[in-house]
């Protein structure tokens, strides 16, 4: 029963994730959706600049605080394992549901508006791009075992968690970390920037950024010299192409 119960719980928690990103994608472009960042109730300047900015901060701590391998090992002596990484998904969307419901919209001051059809196409199809690139990075690696559904299945089959393996697939030859890079061309690649879309984009941008660090510390412990040799080989989010060249030629 308790096998039964991990199960349907992983799969509720990766359901619900996939619905949340896809909100995600249009809060952040004004898309299909009914409350997004620019389209929502009013509050008075320094109202929605706390407001927004808690909200922010309450994502980034508890992704952050989460996703360390300290809290982990404490938090699996409260919850099972198996279901440690659809209970830390489950928390990032309950997050994420309350950055949606009451974030408040900055329209004013416009910080960017592109009224070229041609440029404004542009820059929609790398919003896309970037969507695009972080679903495939995520498949890249381990798409099932990244939102908890791995983890479930496995414990229900008695089996033994995977062990890690060090891979650099296709995009992660360029960059390393390409699914935080799709997730900035998604949060800046739009043709009309408010400085309510400016302080969303800067507060995530900044705990990606913070995220990337916490990540690359817990990727050094786990494959020592080896992710050392390929954090000086590869870009972290921007391609290396002078090493790139580099190694080609020898």
């Amino acid at each position: 029963m308790r096998t039964l119960f991990s199960i349907l719980y992983g799969l509720l928690a990766y359901l619900a994730c996939m619905a949340t990103l896809l909100y995600f994608i249009g809060f952040s472009g004004n898309l299909l959706v009914p409350r997004s960042v620019d389209v929502g109730a009013s509050a008075g300047l320094f109202e929605a600049l706390g407001t927004d900015a808690l909200l922010l901060l309450l994502f980034g701590v508890q992704h952050s605080v989460m996703a360390r391998r300290g809290f982990k090992r404490w938090w699996t002596q409260v919850v099972p394992a198996a279901v440690e990484r659809s209970t830390f998904v489950v928390a990032s969307c309950v997050a994420l549901a309350l950055l949606f419901r009451f974030w408040v919209p900055i329209g004013t001051p416009v910080v960017w508006r592109v009224a070229h059809e041609g440029a404004a196409a542009l820059l929609w199809g790398l919003f896309a791009l970037g969507w695009l690139v972080a679903l495939v990075s995520t498949f890249l690696l381990d798409h099932f075992a990244l939102f908890g559904l791995r983890q479930v299945f496995a414990a229900g089959a008695r089996g033994a968690a995977p062990p890690d393996v060090f891979r650099t697939p296709l995009f992660y030859r360029y960059v390393r970390h390409p699914l935080y890079l799709g997730f900035l061309l998604g949060l800046w690649a739009v043709p009309v920037m408010t400085f309510g879309h400016l302080l969303f984009a800067l507060g995530l941008s900044a705990y990606i950024l913070v995220g990337i660090a916490f990540e690359e510390c817990d990727l050094l412990l786990r494959f020592g010299e080896r992710y050392r040799a390929y954090r000086r080989q590869v870009g972290m989010l921007v391609p290396r192409i002078a090493a790139r060249a580099d190694r080609a030629g020898r």
